[in-house]
């Protein structure tokens, strides 16, 4: 079976290297960006302005391997990529919580972006709190680093 993902736009942002990226977009590091949503697909915006954010699914269009065992950003042992939010996927499929702060026609403006300048935008979802709510949430080996996610970059391990 094969799948294949046309993208509806492309995601701007002020970086342009691996190693200047933050790693979430929670970081102290993340960034103001646009996101351009091709016209098109511009009627799929309608009523979008009414969120205070969205999640964005982006192609993760600069990897070039996939492995199923990785390093991530915040250890320095290796963790099946599922247990992780790395980008060396079999999927390079790439996920993000981002502050809409406005629609301008099919452009977004958003806070909180840590994605590469030019990245293909796959698709938009409102983030709607009553859909995400979780208790007793564990978050495994990150429990031991978690303090670092807010400073650490991305740099060249997943090229």
């Amino acid at each position: 079976m094969e799948v294949v993902f046309q993208p509806i736009g492309v995601i701007h942002s002020p970086f342009t290297r691996l190693e200047d990226m933050p790693i979430q977009p929670s970081s102290e590091t993340s960034s103001p960006g646009v996101i351009e949503v091709f016209p098109e697909f511009s009627d799929g915006l309608k009523d979008l302005e009414g969120f205070s954010h969205i999640y964005i699914l982006y192609h993760l269009h600069r990897m070039t391997t996939s492995n199923l065992t990785v390093i991530p950003f915040l250890d320095d042992s290796p963790h099946g990529v599922f247990a992780t939010r790395a980008p060396s996927r079999p999927n390079p499929i790439g996920l993000s919580l981002v502050e809409l702060v406005r629609v301008e026609s099919n452009t977004l403006h958003v806070n909180h972006v840590d994605v590469l300048d030019n990245t293909p935008l796959l698709d938009i979802k409102p983030y709607v709190p009553q859909f995400e709510e979780a208790t007793n949430v564990r978050i495994g080996w990150l429990e031991k680093t978690k303090s670092r996610i807010k400073v650490q970059k991305s740099d060249d391990r997943f090229k």
